[in-house]
């Protein structure tokens, strides 16, 4: 399955593709027509990987918060969360390859009461600083457990944020909203009644994986 996010992108490629296998007819070289078949194909293969979108199914659990997106978890630590938490929070960051599923997903079922779109740098996803500099979606969800604020924040190569998401909307644990085009990471803060459930260097998966529990 492809997400609809990818249609118009995947079209273009579709496009070039074509266009350097029929330039490749052409060529009097052997080995550079080769080299634009595969190059073609390849660029096109890559393109079908990185817009997949396979169905999830949130777990049924209770108090529970989920990966919003498929990656490597870089960092959780304590923060300061001056937006719509306006609390000491914990942070939990989690890193998109462009290998990785780019389609995100809702975290906890609720209401969108905070959106606010940041223009700004983009540095490497990885880095420290990027959640404070580069450009992002910022995006927070009341619940009946309480307040939820994450982040799509662009990286070096990604330079589309898509968001498909209103205030005042009600959603659903688990449902697609959106994704970051070409590598990325998820910021996901919430108050420190709830504690991390997934350690550094941990592989979660989008609508799938619980990264939060709320304290007993």
């Amino acid at each position: 399955m492809l997400t609809k996010y990818g249609y118009n992108t995947l079209g273009i490629i579709a496009i070039i593709s074509f266009l350097l296998i029929a330039f490749s007819i052409y060529t009097n070289s052997t080995a550079f027509k080769y080299l634009l078949v595969i190059l073609s194909l390849l660029l096109l293969g890559f393109s079908l990987n990185f817009f997949r979108d396979p169905d999830r199914n949130a777990p049924l659990e209770k108090e529970i918060i989920i990966s919003p997106a498929d990656g490597k978890v870089m960092l959780i630590k304590k923060v300061q969360a001056d937006r719509y938490l306006n609390q000491d929070a914990w942070q939990i960051s989690i890193f998109m390859s462009p290998l990785d599923v780019h389609v995100n997903r809702i975290p906890v079922s609720g209401k969108v009461e905070y959106l606010n779109y940041i223009k700004g740098k983009f540095l490497t996803a990885f880095t420290d600083k990027a959640d404070k500099e580069n450009e992002r979606m910022e995006i927070g969800i009341k619940s009946d457990l309480g307040k939820v604020l994450f982040t799509q924040v662009a990286g070096f190569i990604a330079r589309r944020i898509i968001t498909e998401l209103e205030l005042g909307q009600k959603v659903n644990i688990g449902e697609r909203f959106g994704m970051i085009k070409f590598g990325s990471r998820v910021d996901v803060l919430v108050p420190l009644e709830w504690s991390p459930v997934v350690k550094e260097g941990e592989k979660v998966k989008a609508g799938e994986s619980i990264i939060y529990r709320l304290n007993k």
